[in-house]
C-alpha cells in the first residue's frame, strides 16, 4: 500500500523526533513499518535513516539499521543526498564509526570510489573532516583496492583541490604529513589560486609551540601529570577531556612543525618571485617639482593582465604576511637566498612585516646581519621605503583591541627602530605621492594622535582629582591623629605599634597622590608630540599610576591601623582577618586591573636590555669569545658575517 503524502510528513516528523532524542528502538521499530525501511528518506536534504544515524555517530543504531538490509538490496546503499554524498561519506565526519564504514564497505565496495558533487570520495571528506582513525581505515581501503591512474580520483576534487591542500584547511597536520609522505607528488601541485600546500600552510598561520610563559608550563605540567592519569583510566570525564584536550593539542603542534620542515624541504615554490627592478611603471620627475606617472608601451598589457590576475606570493611573504614566526624562521634556515623575495607590489620581507606589524618576523630579519644589509635602502615599485611602510598599516581584525595611545606609541617606536636600520638617505626620499616618510606617518596618525591626546588628558584629569582626594584625606588624618592627644599636645596611643604603622603609611599616601598629582598635570600640559608618545608621556602615565595605586594602598592600611587602635584592638584575630579583607579589596581589584599593563610594561624593559646586551657584546667581541652569528639560528645555520656588501 503507497504511503499518502501526509503520512510521509507523519513518518519523517517521528523519525526525526526519535533520531535526535536518541530512542533508537523507536527508531527501529518505525523503520520496520515502512517499506524502504532504513533506506528512508528522513530529511528534505534526502538524507536517509541512515544517514542520519551515522552523521550523529550513531554507530550501534547504524549497525542494527544495516542488518535490516536485505542481500538483495544491497545495492541501494549507493544512495545519495542532495550534495551526492552516501552513507560511507557520512562516516567520513567523525572517529566513532570506523566499524559502520566496514560493514558499509562489506555490503557495497563501489561506494569507495563514489564521489559527491564537488568531486569527494569518502576517503577526501575525512582529510576534509579531518578525522584521523576513519582516514586511516579508508586510507587502508584504498591502498588495498586501488592503484595507478586510478588513485586521482581520490586525491583531487573537481576544482583542482588537492586531499593534501583539504587536510591543510582542516588543521589535521597528522593527517596532512602522512598524505604529503604516502604522495609525495602533491607538495608540489597547485589548487585553483595556483596556490601550493607550504603557500597554503604559510597561510594559515599553525601553532608550533604554546604562546606565552604560563601557557607553556602549564603544558608541561599538563604532558608529565596526564602519562599517569590516563593510563589509571581514572572515571572523572571533566579532568579527561581537559588532558585529551591539551594532548590533542600538543600533537597537532609537534606535527604541524614536522608538516612544515617537509614541505619547505620538498616544495620549490619559493623560488618564483617577483623581480624588484622590473616592471615600475611610474616615475619621478622630482627636479620640476611635479610628478608625472609614465606607462611604457609595454606594461599597458601587464597592468591590465595584473589587475586581473596575479600569482600568489612566495611562501615566505605569505608567511610573513600571516605572522607564521617559525615558518619564516624555517624557510630562511633552509633557504637563506630567499630573504630577497619580493611581490608583486615590489615589497620585500621587510616591507611586509613592517605594512603588517609582525614584529617577530623583524626580529629573525634583523639578526641576518649581511641580508639586513641587502634589504636596507630597498623601494618597493612606488617608491616606498622601509620607513614609508611604518605610515601604512594594514587593518586587520584583532582580538586584542588596544586604545589610540598605545596603537600611536607601538607604531612610534618602530618607526624609531626602522629609521635606526634604514640608510639616512630614506629619512629624505619621496614616494610616488611625493611624500617622505614623516609625511606619511603625521598625515596617517594625524587623527590617531588627537584621539590619543584626548584620552590621555581625559584620563591624567581623572585620575588627577582621585589624587587630590587622596592627599585630602590623608593630609586631614595627621590633624585627626587616632586615639586623640594628651594635655601636652602629645599622641595617647603613640606607644602602640600600630600608630607607627599608621604614621608611615599615611606620609606614603600623602607624598605619594602628590608626586602622581605633578606627574598627571605635566601629561595634561604636554604638548602630544609623536615623539613623546614613544617616550615620556607613556612612562609618566605608567609612574603617576603606580603612585596612585601605591597612595591608595596605604590610605587603606592607614584606615585599618586606626580601626585597630580605636575600635576592634583585643578582638578575636578571625574578626581581625575578616575585616583586613573588606579593608583591602578595592585595593586588590585596582591592582589586578593595571597588572597586564605592568607585566607588559616589564617585558619591554627585559627585551630592550637583551637587545642593549647583545650590541655591547657584538661592538666589544674581540675582547672576548664572542660570536655574534651564534645567536639566532637562522644566523647559525648561514654562518653570517658582519661585513657590508660591496
Amino acid at each position: 500500500m503507497a504511503i499518502t503524502k501526509t503520512q510521509d510528513l507523519n513518518i519523517n516528523s517521528n523519525l526525526y523526533r526519535a533520531l535526535m532524542s536518541e530512542q533508537d528502538d523507536l527508531v527501529i521499530d518505525i523503520c520496520r513499518q515502512i517499506p524502504k525501511g532504513p533506506l528512508h528518506t528522513v530529511t528534505i536534504h534526502e538524507d536517509t535513516v541512515l544517514h542520519m544515524a551515522t552523521y550523529h555517530k550513531r554507530t550501534n543504531l547504524a549497525l542494527k539499521l544495516l542488518d535490516m538490509v536485505s542481500s538483495c538490496d544491497y545495492h541501494k546503499l549507493t544512495w545519495q543526498n542532495t550534495g551526492g554524498n552516501t552513507i560511507l561519506h557520512e562516516t567520513g565526519t567523525n572517529n566513532r564509526t570506523v566499524k559502520v564504514a566496514e560493514e558499509v564497505l562489506r555490503r557495497a565496495p563501489m561506494l569507495l570510489s563514489m564521489t559527491n558533487k564537488e568531486g569527494e570520495t569518502a576517503l577526501f571528506y575525512a582529510a576534509r573532516h579531518g578525522k584521523s582513525n576513519i582516514f586511516k581505515f579508508l586510507h587502508g581501503a584504498v591502498s588495498r583496492s586501488v592503484e595507478g591512474p586510478d588513485l586521482k580520483t581520490f586525491l583531487h576534487r573537481d576544482d583542482k583541490f588537492t586531499i593534501l591542500h583539504i587536510a591543510i584547511l582542516s588543521r589535521n597536520y597528522w593527517i596532512a604529513h602522512m598524505i604529503a609522505i604516502t604522495y609525495p607528488e602533491l607538495i608540489r601541485e597547485k589548487d585553483a589560486d595556483d596556490m601550493t600546500a607550504l603557500q597554503l600552510l604559510s597561510s594559515t598561520k599553525p601553532e608550533f609551540h604554546p604562546h606565552g610563559f604560563f601557557n607553556h608550563m602549564l603544558f608541561r605540567l599538563v604532558l608529565n601529570f596526564s602519562r599517569s592519569v590516563l593510563d589509571a583510566n581514572i572515571e572523572n570525564r571533566e579532568t579527561v577531556f581537559f588532558l585529551k584536550k591539551r594532548w590533542k593539542q600538543k600533537h597537532a603542534q609537534e606535527w604541524a612543525y614536522k608538516l612544515a620542515k617537509l614541505l619547505i624541504e620538498e616544495d620549490n615554490s619559493w623560488e618564483e618571485t617577483e623581480s624588484w627592478t622590473d616592471k615600475r611603471v611610474t616615475k619621478i620627475l622630482a627636479h620640476s617639482g611635479t610628478t608625472s606617472t609614465i606607462v611604457a608601451p609595454d606594461q599597458k598589457n601587464i597592468l591590465a593582465n595584473h589587475a586581473i590576475f596575479h600569482k600568489p606570493d612566495t611562501p615566505l611573504l605569505l608567511a610573513t604576511i600571516h605572522g607564521s614566526t617559525e615558518i619564516v624562521r624555517e624557510i630562511l634556515i633552509r633557504y637563506p637566498q630567499a630573504v630577497e623575495h619580493v611581490d608583486k607590489d615590489g615589497r620585500t620581507i621587510l616591507h611586509l612585516a613592517i605594512l603588517h606589524r609582525r614584529h617577530a618576523i623583524i626580529d629573525v630579519v634583523e639578526e641576518m646581519e649581511y641580508p639586513l644589509e641587502r634589504l636596507k635602502g630597498r623601494l618597493d615599485k612606488k617608491y616606498n621605503t622601509l620607513l614609508h611602510m611604518v605610515g601604512y598599516k594594514e587593518e586587520e581584525l584583532k582580538e586584542d583591541v588596544k586604545h589610540p595611545a598605545e596603537e600611536l606609541k607601538i607604531d612610534q617606536r618602530l618607526y624609531e627602530r626602522v629609521e635606526k636600520l634604514s640608510p639616512i638617505l630614506d629619512t629624505m626620499t619621496r614616494n610616488s605621492d611625493q611624500k617622505t616618510p614623516s609625511e606619511v606617518f603625521s598625515d596617517t596618525n594625524y587623527e590617531r594622535r588627537a584621539e590619543a591626546k584626548e584620552w590621555m588628558s581625559e584620563n591624567a584629569k581623572n585620575c588627577s582629582i582621585v589624587a587630590v582626594l587622596i592627599a585630602t584625606v590623608a593630609f586631614t588624618s595627621v590633624y585627626t591623629i587616632p586615639g586623640g592627644t594628651d594635655d601636652d599636645g602629645n599622641p595617647v596611643l603613640k606607644d602602640k605599634p600600630m600608630f607607627l604603622l599608621f604614621t608611615f603609611a599615611d606620609a606614603i599616601s600623602l607624598s605619594s597622590a602628590l608626586t602622581s598629582l605633578i606627574l598627571f598635570l605635566n601629561i595634561i600640559t604636554s604638548q602630544f608630540k609623536f615623539t613623546d608618545f614613544a617616550s615620556s608621556i607613556f612612562e609618566e602615565q605608567y609612574t603617576a599610576l603606580l603612585l596612585l595605586i601605591i597612595s591608595v594602598t596605604m590610605m587603606m592600611v592607614s584606615f585599618a591601623a586606626t580601626l585597630i587602635l580605636t575600635i576592634i584592638s583585643g578582638s578575636e584575630w578571625t574578626t581581625d582577618l575578616t575585616l583586613y579583607g573588606v579593608i583591602f579589596f578595592p585595593v586588590l581589584v585596582f591592582i589586578l586591573s593595571y597588572v597586564p599593563d605592568y607585566l607588559r610594561i616589564t617585558r619591554d624593559l627585559y627585551k630592550s636590555s637583551k637587545k642593549l646586551k647583545e650590541k655591547v657584546a657584538k661592538k666589544y667581541h674581540k675582547f672576548w669569545d664572542y660570536k655574534p652569528q651564534a645567536r639566532h639560528p637562522v644566523a647559525r645555520s648561514v654562518h653570517l658575517t658582519t661585513r657590508s656588501p660591496v
